[in-house]
């Protein structure tokens, strides 16, 4: 019996993958390190023209964007990264997640840069870090992109995931030990349509989770405590697009009138059958809607 168990956790556990390894796999050309506040930020800087700065969400990496950036860099200058926690960048020392804090290190890395102005766009957690920026450094931001953004609370059902990661000891171990299955149903729970997952969709998404230290970085940024800033939309003056997929399991559709609502300059464009990241489920749709916008 002891032994059929330990063959059990043998064939269920999901080590770390070397980053080396990971790296060739996920950082081709264009693909870039910067050194910035200890970590090596995996980061893509394509195109010329006006500036878009594009902002994942939780778990997952600056390759959400792919559809979006083969089409903006024809008339844009896109940049995307790897937010700390997540994709090649890797865990911070200190585990801290704040959205003050994740605010703090995009405008070092864009100052790094030398961006001046331009467009935001950010999904889900990076949807948050998106919006609390254009109100810290509204000089900065030319237009602002909310993809099924995080910052209202929200009183629905949690994803397994997230319920799992606000019980570190458990987290720990299913992190290990069931890998394979939080990340097929976290994509089953984040598109409209699982059918549309692709093998490398899957494959990106588990094997970029096996990044060290990215499974615990996790648990940390669902850890992180809250801030609740929504009073402070309605400052938001840039120009404000807002994409929701209908199916969102996630956070609530509802949440996108509430956007709309309290930003004086917005306009919101609902895809009725995609779920939480519309800009990777229906990346050409959404593109385009977005280049309209930005043009």
């Amino acid at each position: 019996m002891l032994a059929l168990a330990g063959l059990g956790v043998a064939v269920l556990y999901t080590p770390d993958l070397p980053l080396d390894e990971l790296k060739a796999r996920w950082a081709g050309p264009p693909s870039k390190l910067m050194a910035l506040q200890g970590l090596d930020v995996h980061y893509r800087d394509e195109g010329s023209g006006p500036a878009v700065l594009l902002l994942h969400g939780t778990g997952a990496s600056l390759h959400t964007w792919d559809a979006w950036a083969a089409t903006l860099c024809r008339t844009h200058r896109v940049v995307r990264l790897d937010l700390p926690g997540f994709g090649l960048t890797g865990p911070v020392a200190d585990g801290d997640y704040r959205i003050a804090r994740m605010v703090a290190f995009v405008d070092e890395f864009v100052t790094k840069l030398g961006l001046d102005r331009f467009a935001v766009a950010g999904n889900s957690w990076g949807g948050e870090i998106a919006w609390s920026y254009a109100l810290d450094h509204p000089q900065r931001v030319t237009s602002l992109i909310l993809v099924d953004a995080g910052g209202f609370p929200n009183p629905g059902p949690v994803p397994l995931v997230f319920r799992l990661a606000r019980m570190p000891a458990l987290f720990r171990l299913i992190a290990k030990l069931g890998t394979r299955s939080l990340v097929d149903k976290t994509l089953r729970d984040v598109y409209g349509d699982p059918s549309r997952v692709t093998g490398e969709v899957r494959r990106r998404y588990l094997d970029l989770s096996r990044r060290e230290g990215s499974r615990y970085a996790f648990a940390e940024r669902i850890q992180a405590p809250h801030v609740d800033r929504t009073g402070e939309l309605r400052q938001i003056a840039a120009p404000t697009l807002i994409l929701w997929g209908g199916l969102d399991r996630v956070v609530p559709v509802a949440n996108a009138e509430r956007f709309h609502a309290a930003i004086p300059n917005s306009r919101v464009v609902l895809y009725p059958d995609a779920g939480h990241v519309p800009m990777e489920e229906l990346g050409a749709i959404t593109a385009a809607e977005a280049a309209a916008f930005l043009h």
